[in-house]
């Protein structure tokens, strides 16, 4: 249509129309909401519409979600890495904790100046507000938060706390395989992940190899029943009842020659501030949310067969706990 004022032709915009002009908002919603349980390729074949197209329609989809869910003022918030391909480039996800939603994506790396591009865009105001940060033991992690958010206490994601406590125990397996020889090696090899699983999940299969292996090798067996006990530490409500289950774990490792568990109990110490903070009544916050969040990213990646677009990717991510519209 022509304008009044320049007399140029110009095309009106109708509020029902989405993005892509040859479709409807309601139509576009309804390819987003397909999209959020299947790849692109399937919902464009079902809908005999071009890759692009449901591509460039989700993605509209998606904006409208965020757009609807608003500016986030967390509280509580939770910061991991995660892989966007091979190579390990790496992007920061925060994520709110008490809303449960991912809120922030982005960085070149896990660097420290990467996790300040989310300080800024967050604003000194809102940054005032955390009290709460939920974190691995990344040092980059704890200097970056620590200036925008000096009030906020720090926490150390017991998951990744618990990767430590399991690599320990693979070091001993690895080293009890090369001390003995013979028969003996039979009970070890092939048995990492039956000793890092909780027995609660291994298989019937998996609990006599288990059992198997932890009669055949006494010091494997001591380092898998501490390696059990050790979660026990998060059941405390007082710092200092907590402390004394850690200074008992400790204590028994003496004379049992097991290097890889002292090399953690150091570590341990040196942040124990960090975990001990969950003993406070408000900082029972759930701390399995940050780790299934990184594995959702790993589905979604892995259902799409990689994702070159970041910024879709981005989307994917920030979009996929809110709920459908």
């Amino acid at each position: 249509m022509a304008c009044r004022r320049c007399g140029q032709g110009k095309q009106e915009r109708l509020a029902f129309l989405a993005d892509t002009p040859f479709y409807t908002k309601r139509f576009a919603f309804s390819v987003g909401r397909r999209c959020r349980a299947s790849p692109i390729r399937d919902v464009a074949k079902e809908l005999r519409l071009d890759w692009h197209t449901v591509k460039a329609l989700e993605q509209q989809y998606m904006r409208e979600q965020l757009r609807r869910a608003g500016t986030p003022g967390p509280r509580v918030i939770g910061l991991d890495a995660v892989s966007i391909k091979k190579g390990h480039p790496y992007r920061i996800v925060v994520s709110d904790l008490i809303r449960h939603r991912p809120i922030w994506f982005g960085g070149p790396d896990r660097s420290e100046a990467s996790l300040d591009q989310f300080s800024a865009g967050l604003g000194p105001r809102q940054a005032a507000r955390i009290r709460l940060v939920v974190r691995d033991m990344w040092k980059p992690f704890r200097l970056a938060t620590a200036r925008p958010a000096p009030q906020a206490s720090l926490l150390f994601d017991k998951f990744h706390v618990l990767r430590h406590l399991g690599d320990a125990l693979d070091q001993v397996r690895k080293s009890e395989y090369a001390r003995v020889s013979g028969r003996q090696r039979r009970f070890i090899k092939g048995q990492k992940y039956t000793l890092l699983a909780h027995r609660e999940n291994l298989t019937l299969d998996g609990r006599r190899a288990l059992k198997t292996l932890l009669a055949a090798n006494k010091r494997l067996h001591t380092a898998y029943l501490l390696k059990e006990s050790f979660g026990q530490l998060w059941d405390y409500g007082r710092e200092g009842w907590a402390r004394r289950f850690f200074e008992h774990w400790r204590a028994a490792l003496k004379w049992q020659r097991l290097r890889p568990y002292e090399k953690f109990a150091a570590m341990i110490d040196r942040h124990w501030d960090g975990i001990a903070a969950y003993c406070r009544p408000d900082n029972k916050v759930a701390l399995g949310f940050v780790e299934g969040l990184n594995n959702k990213v790993r589905v979604l990646q892995r259902r799409a067969y990689g994702l070159r677009d970041e910024e879709y990717l981005r989307l994917k991510i920030l979009t996929c706990m809110l709920p459908a519209i």
